[in-house]
């Protein structure tokens, strides 16, 4: 064999072996990086199915007499803006994260106040319709629960794969950035209140 061509094979071989660790690289960070999108898309999708299961509590609640119609507004409002704030999967910066967690918040604090003012009217409480919304209600506050988990877990799982060395190298070359975990809010460990089971209320 002519020496030439010994240094020849062993740049080869290097070269082969840093394309093979580029190409595995980037197609892991691209299977992980769209896995994490799928599960926001999941997130916004139970949330949406909230906002939908709301908007019938409230055609509900509007029915009953003389219930207060500042209450309604604000749930009315409040749902309006947390169905107008959506996020793309790839634009899932802190920033926009902030403001979807901030309007979902909102309508969730709208909807406990509007559960407590049903308390005073005795024929919401009894209504078949209603009661039907608290069973969704509850499974759905669940599934967000489980989807934000599920989220969260995606983004970790490429975020520690374009973060650790080498790949940390790489994941700047081919421009994969980390992404922004869904982060609760103060309290918000512990899914609203949406029991409409007034008869096991406390005694006065």
């Amino acid at each position: 064999m002519k020496k030439w061509l010994i240094p020849v094979i062993i740049i080869a071989v290097i070269v082969f072996a840093v394309y093979s660790w580029a190409k595995g690289f980037n197609n892991e960070a691209v299977v992980l990086q769209e896995d994490a999108k799928t599960t926001w898309s999941n997130v916004e999708s139970a949330y949406q199915r909230r906002n939908d299961l709301i908007g019938n509590l409230v055609k509900t609640v509007q029915g009953a007499a003389d219930f207060e119609k500042s209450t309604l507004t604000e749930v009315i409002n409040a749902r309006a803006k947390a169905t107008s704030v959506n996020i793309n999967a790839g634009d899932l910066t802190p920033e926009n994260m902030a403001q979807f967690q901030q309007a979902q918040s909102g309508l969730s604090g709208a909807l406990s106040k509007l559960l407590v003012s049903v308390e005073r009217y005795p024929d919401l409480k009894s209504n078949a319709n209603f009661l039907e919304l608290q069973s969704q209600l509850e499974g759905t506050e669940n599934r967000i629960n489980v989807a934000r988990d599920r989220f969260n877990e995606g983004v970790n799982n490429y975020n520690k794969h374009i973060k650790i060395f080498p790949n940390s190298i790489l994941a700047g070359m081919f421009n994969f950035d980390e992404m922004s975990r869904y982060q609760a809010d103060a309290g918000s460990e512990n899914a609203p209140d949406v029991n409409f089971d007034f008869n096991n209320k406390k005694a006065a």
